[in-house]
């Protein structure tokens, strides 16, 4: 069965429910010549609605009219993902004073070092791989805070960071709220490390849904570090940010004013910053604002703006330096801002796009596949769409 097309797929099934042509015709509110054609391979199934209308009369899962009656593998539950990293954050090996067992304690150099390829690695949108990573990872920071807790203090910190990061794009910030809580109590009495980790606990408030919350958190924490005239690169980055995620959160509570202030004062820090430094994994510049301008306005409802804002930050030098999955999640916020405007052609594209750029984005984090189930349903979305959304078994 996995290698017949879909057409014979369907005579098959048809043939195993004791339905002529005519009657599963009927049922489809489709003519006996349609169905015809279509198990002959004359007319192609490029529709999820339609596959998904085949599949209920024929009561089988549309995945098998695909041959595939499986899950593929990248489509592994996203609760044993987030089991891991829940069974990571679960251990206290150092308050009960558990030995680290056969791994060494690594030096803080060495930490270090594990930490920032486990950014690079989310920065990739390689999520089920970070979430592979993570427990060892969190274990070993713990232990070489232990060992060294001046030198171990900014690797469990950015630890705790690149975990609450990722358990916010696989859809569980109260989960993602423990791991940052944790980071904002090793970095606390450090005020740029408390920045950092406050990075993190803007994204978590936001997707928890306690916007207000986040804004009053994340102007606390962006004045707190404000630089009183020129600040440097990584104080600027930070700062600025922090500045963009409250009004992030103030265009999710609907305070367009808000929303314009913080981005012009977070934008006059951006032409200091310039493009392409990535200080604090914040990815901070000209160019980074502008997305954030276009994600504010898709909150905001207004998809014109939102569309311009997007076709200006595209354009930009900038653009190409940001990491894949900063690209892919702004491409998806476009997606949703082209759907809003009935153009689902235009928004299926996009999000082919960002499946090429960060596959992650699309196929593992609960916005994508959502979008990706919406746009497929409409009866204009591209072929590519209904497809990707069928072998995921998304809609």
């Amino acid at each position: 069965m996995g290698e017949l097309p879909v057409g014979r797929r369907v005579a098959y099934w048809r043939a195993r429910r004791r339905l002529s042509q005519q009657v599963f015709a009927d049922r489809l509110g489709k003519s006996k010549s349609w169905v015809d054609k279509v198990e002959r391979g004359v007319r192609a199934l490029d529709k999820l609605s339609t596959l998904q209308a085949i599949a209920t009369v024929l009561r089988i899962d549309t995945a098998i009219l695909l041959g595939r009656d499986t899950r593929p593998v990248e489509v592994a539950t996203r609760a044993d993902e987030l089991e891991r990293v829940r069974a990571a954050l679960s251990r206290y090996e150092i308050p009960f004073g558990r030995p680290p067992g056969a791994r060494p304690v690594l030096p803080a150099d060495r930490m270090a070092r594990q930490v920032a390829h486990a950014w690079t690695t989310f920065q990739y949108a390689r999520y089920p791989h970070l979430v592979g990573l993570l427990p060892g990872l969190l274990a070993d920071a713990h232990h070489c805070h232990a060992a060294d807790p001046v030198g171990g203090r900014v690797p469990l910190v950015q630890a705790y960071r690149v975990t609450a990061a990722v358990l916010v794009k696989l859809g569980d910030p109260d989960l993602g709220w423990l791991a940052v809580d944790r980071a904002m109590n090793v970095a606390s009495g450090d005020r740029y490390l408390v920045a950092a980790a406050a990075v993190q606990l803007g994204q978590v408030l936001r997707a928890a849904g306690r916007a207000r919350v986040a804004k009053s958190a994340m102007l606390a924490a962006a004045y707190r570090i404000a630089p009183a005239e020129h600040g440097d690169g990584p104080q600027l980055s930070l700062c600025g940010t922090l500045l963009v995620q409250a009004a992030l959160a103030a265009a999710r509570d609907g305070d367009d004013s808000a929303v314009a202030d913080l981005l012009d004062e977070a934008g006059a820090m951006a032409a200091q910053v310039g493009d392409g430094l990535d200080h604090q994994y914040t990815g901070f510049g000209p160019t980074a604002v502008t997305l954030a301008r276009a994600a504010a306005a898709v909150d905001l409802g207004d998809v014109g703006q939102a569309i311009a804002w997007h076709q200006s930050g595209v354009r930009r030098d900038g653009w190409r330096w940001l990491p894949a999955e900063h690209r892919a999640a702004h491409l998806v916020d476009t997606a949703r801002a082209h759907l809003h405007a009935t153009d689902p052609r235009t928004a299926g594209r996009i999000l082919t796009e960002a499946d090429r750029i960060a596959p992650a984005e699309v196929r593992r984090r609960p916005a994508g596949r959502d979008l990706l189930a919406r746009i497929a349903h409409d009866p204009d979305a591209p072929a590519t769409i209904t497809h990707l959304a069928t072998c995921l078994g998304v809609g």
